[in-house]
């Protein structure tokens, strides 16, 4: 390690668990800064102004329908019914899906039913993708990126990567997907119900996203990203029980943290709620890094054990709780999970510190807790770490008060 490391060298430090010169801290979202910025370059400026690690983000290819695909919709008032009805019907040259959603008072889309969407899940009427409808209709709505969309994200990359090069930055790809998808399509419930009844229809639907999301994430990769994410929100143990997740998420996830290291990238993926009863799977996959360590929304979390368990062959990126802690809570909350995070999960290596997973709110209390983990960040990042420290868990000396 060079005696003034770049933050993408501190960052790749901590991304392959070696030490780096400390502990860096990057927020892998940040809402209420990046709202008050014009572009993605100003963002990540502000950020370096406030002494934080920083990344550069290149994204997928937006999400195409083949040109063939029409759609209609339309809205429903029954003066029987709690909310309108917004139906919408997707003619594809192998038939029709359709979907229809209550318009509940936070809806947030007008008289439109996006196609993916968290909305979707819990007001939906009708999911778009049911047993009874024919799959190869799905699969023209999850075309493959057009010639001008790869050309677009080229020249957008090209400029992403030179910028971050002269300011020394690691340059991030995202995001992938799979179950997250398969859930706005079929229904959450509707979907883990269907692993038992009708498997059979839940991998025909996770091998066309799949299909769909290889296609996504090769032009990123030829950019030559640092590391690629996959999005998993909705691919936790609070969903998927283990047997279920070992059956139906993790095969595609093997397969795309292979095709990321062929890329000679980092697979990253984001889970911040019940990810510990799956870990060891994670990991033999090829996890490079778990976005979403979060010591107060998820419940499974015990950071001992997360990092005995990934010490050496998973980074960990998170440890202060975004919502519960920076948004709600108050500055000796924050300073708390921060201390915890580096003295438990910085020793060895491979932690990224962050909050977890976003800051959205922006007003005086939000600003202040920032102000506080940023400090507290600053006073403590250069904490010892050796494997020592670690061997020290089992005899209770471990982490130190104070």
């Amino acid at each position: 390690m060079a005696e003034h490391p770049s933050s993408r060298e501190r960052m790749l430090a901590a991304l392959e668990c070696r030490e780096a010169d400390y502990v860096p801290c990057c927020f892998s979202a940040f809402q209420a800064l990046r709202h008050r910025c014009k572009d993605q370059f100003e963002y990540v400026d502000r950020q370096l102004e406030m002494g934080l690690d920083a990344a550069v983000n290149i994204s997928t290819p937006p999400v195409r329908h083949d040109s063939r695909v029409t759609t209609r919709e339309w809205r429903e008032d029954d003066p029987d019914q709690p909310y309108p009805i917004l139906h919408k019907v997707y003619d594809t040259p192998a038939g029709q899906l359709r979907t229809a959603v209550n318009k509940s008072e936070d809806w947030q889309s007008g008289d439109h039913v996006p196609f993916f969407d968290d909305y979707l899940i819990p007001r939906s009427r009708k999911f778009l993708v049911t047993p009874d409808d024919n799959l190869d209709a799905l699969r023209y709505l999850l075309a493959a990126p057009t010639d001008d969309d790869i050309a677009a994200l080229r020249q957008s990359a090209r400029r992403a990567k030179e910028w971050a090069a002269r300011r020394g930055l690691l340059v991030t790809g995202d995001v992938g997907m799979g179950g997250d998808a398969a859930c706005w399509l079929c229904g959450l419930q509707e979907l883990m119900m269907l692993t038992l009844d009708n498997p059979d229809f839940v991998r025909q639907v996770l091998a066309i996203i799949e299909e769909w999301n290889v296609r996504r994430m090769a032009p990123v990769l030829e950019q030559g990203v640092d590391v690629f994410i996959r999005r998993g929100w909705y691919e936790t143990a609070d969903f998927w029980a283990p047997p279920q997740y070992r059956e139906f998420i993790l095969p595609s996830l093997r397969r795309e943290a292979e095709l990321v290291h062929q890329a000679g990238a980092r697979f990253g993926y984001i889970m911040s709620c019940a990810s510990m009863p799956l870990l060891d799977m994670m990991m033999d996959a090829g996890v490079d890094v778990l976005l979403g360590v979060d010591p107060a929304q998820d419940r499974t979390m015990d950071f001992r054990v997360l990092k005995q368990k990934a010490v050496g062959r998973m980074c960990l990126w998170g440890g202060v709780c975004g919502y519960l802690t920076v948004e709600c809570g108050t500055p000796d909350d924050v300073r708390k999970q921060v201390r915890d995070a580096i003295s438990i999960l910085a020793p060895g290596g491979g932690l990224i510190l962050a909050p977890v997973t976003n800051i959205r709110e922006d007003n005086e209390r939000v600003w202040a807790n920032v102000e506080a983990m940023i400090e507290a960040w600053q006073s403590l990042r250069d904490y010892p770490v050796d494997a020592t420290a670690i061997m020290n868990w089992s005899s209770g000396r471990f982490p130190p008060d104070g």
